[in-house]
């Protein structure tokens, strides 16, 4: 099964070895078919504290690392 990858912001890096990634998507309203933004936050494995605060990142789905971080950093972005 392919593992999801997404792209998002660098919200928090104060935990060592992880980031907090908010990942924004666009969802069409059911009743007045209008576009609106929805945001999640994840929690994502940074081994090297690489990333900081305001970075465009893409994450990746991987195995449980603990109970939160369940994505892995694969790139910053520009």
């Amino acid at each position: 099964m392919p593992r999801r990858v997404m792209q998002g912001l660098v919200v928090s890096d104060k935990p060592d070895k992880t980031v907090i990634v908010q990942v924004e998507r666009r969802v069409m309203h059911p009743l007045y078919k209008k576009y609106i933004k929805r945001s999640k936050k994840f929690a994502a494995h940074d081994p090297e504290n690489r990333c900081k605060t305001g970075d465009r990142v893409r994450i990746r789905e991987c195995a449980p690392i603990s109970k939160r971080k369940r994505f892995e950093v694969l790139s910053e972005e520009a």
